[in-house]
């Protein structure tokens, strides 16, 4: 039974991921996040419905029900309260963070879960970002572009969760220094990707990867809560 708990909390948690990044959620991008077959999806999303996690819309898309959207935004605010955790808290590298995380976010109590936003000072948001649901810590809104389009001076502002899933990705990131709150100049574009100049030197950023790396223009450190971050790249 932990199991298929676990299983609806991942699922449930990565339509949410996905509405976060403005993307419709479909079944073809749950096999796509999840690494799983269609078949595998599918029979999951049938369960979910039923069990009145979701409902299935006439353009095939997911939505959320009230039941499964407080379940799943739980699921992701102790998912990035652990992130937090481990990176400030515990020192573990900034690149390693969500997958350790996925293990503890179905283990964090109610009451665990209190006792971390105390320890941690509310955080809004994770080490890679990403807003941290129900912080009262508000934060104000800032106008970002993929770092695929930009030039010059930048501040690196959110990993997107679909790179979190790259362990090469984040390394490449971690390596770069081109974690949110750190500053780089994007100095050309071309067919290898995005070259940038760092504190750590001079990089190049696959596009695939620039893709899902959101960036405020300037290297005035506009992301929010960065400690984390910055615990991680020294």
């Amino acid at each position: 039974m932990a199991e298929m708990h676990d299983t609806t909390e991942e699922y449930l948690e990565t339509i949410l991921e996905i509405e976060e990044e403005g993307i419709k959620p479909m079944r073809a991008r749950l096999v796509e996040r999840l690494g799983l077959s269609a078949a595998a999806v599918s029979e999951t999303v049938g369960r979910l419905v039923d069990h009145g996690y979701a409902e299935l819309l006439d353009d095939r898309s997911l939505r959320l029900t009230p039941k499964g959207r407080g379940l799943a935004t739980t699921v992701v605010r102790r998912h990035r309260l652990a992130e937090r955790l481990l990176t400030d808290v515990i020192g573990l590298e900034w690149e390693k963070v969500h997958r350790e995380a996925d293990r503890w976010e179905h283990a964090i109590s109610a009451d665990v879960e209190e006792k971390l936003v105390e320890l941690l000072g509310d955080p809004s948001t994770c080490p890679h970002g990403n807003p941290i649901p129900g912080s009262r810590r508000k934060t104000g809104r800032v106008v970002t572009t993929r770092l695929n389009d930009t030039d010059g001076a930048v501040t690196v502002a959110r990993i997107s969760e679909k790179l979190e899933l790259s362990d090469e990705g984040l390394k490449l990131l971690s390596d770069a220094r081109l974690i949110p709150g750190c500053a780089a100049n994007v100095v050309e574009r071309d067919v290898d990707g995005v070259v940038v100049e760092t504190a750590t030197g001079r990089f190049t950023i696959p596009r695939e990867v620039a893709d899902q790396v959101s960036v405020t223009a300037g290297a005035d450190g506009g992301a929010p809560d960065t400690a984390g971050s910055l615990a991680a790249s020294r």
